[in-house]
């Protein structure tokens, strides 16, 4: 297993997120203040309120991924009962290109806002089977699920994925 499935898998996000899969894809998630998102490391919310740069280094410029950011630890991490809390979603991006240059937001980023314990907030890239394709517009951020999201919309397993840790930030931890 790969150092990057290791670390998913240690996480929890395979498994309570999204089955096991193969990355065939380079992904970076980097923040405004040049943050790189690594598995499993924290960074502060006051660093993830813009939307992120999300750098695709697929080989094909005609194929089109999508991208989905949830939150599998809504409202808490004890108790979940929201899970997963849709942060993103981004449909037609082509390969070998950054998110906000080229993509289709349906669903527009928002803010990561831990109010009880530590959360995790994941990063799935999907290939899309069948180029630039219309999916179907989840009803509300909360209760989404990233594997019925992909079976629904034929998008199969992702092909990349990365998370990181977030908890409230208080006036002391600013500093």
């Amino acid at each position: 297993m790969s150092r990057m499935m290791e670390t998913l898998t240690l996480g929890r996000v395979v498994g309570e997120v999204v089955d096991m899969f193969t990355p065939t894809v380079k992904m970076d998630v980097i923040y405004s203040s040049n943050k790189q998102v690594s598995n499993g490391h924290e960074l502060m919310p006051s660093v993830i309120t813009a939307k992120p740069r999300v750098d695709i280094g697929g080989e094909d410029m005609r194929a089109a991924y999508t991208l989905v950011m949830t939150d599998p630890d809504f409202p808490s991490p004890s108790d979940p009962y929201l899970r997963e809390h849709l942060h993103w979603l981004v449909t037609d991006i082509p390969g070998t290109t950054d998110v906000s240059f080229a993509g289709r937001e349906v669903v527009e980023y928002e803010t990561p806002k831990p109010v009880v314990g530590i959360h995790r907030y994941v990063f799935m890239l999907f290939k899309q089977a069948r180029g630039r394709q219309t999916v179907r517009v989840p009803a509300s951020r909360d209760n989404f699920n990233t594997r019925q999201f992909s079976q629904e919309n034929g998008l199969g397993l992702p092909v990349a994925a990365v998370y990181f840790n977030a908890q409230r930030e208080t006036a002391a931890r600013r500093r």
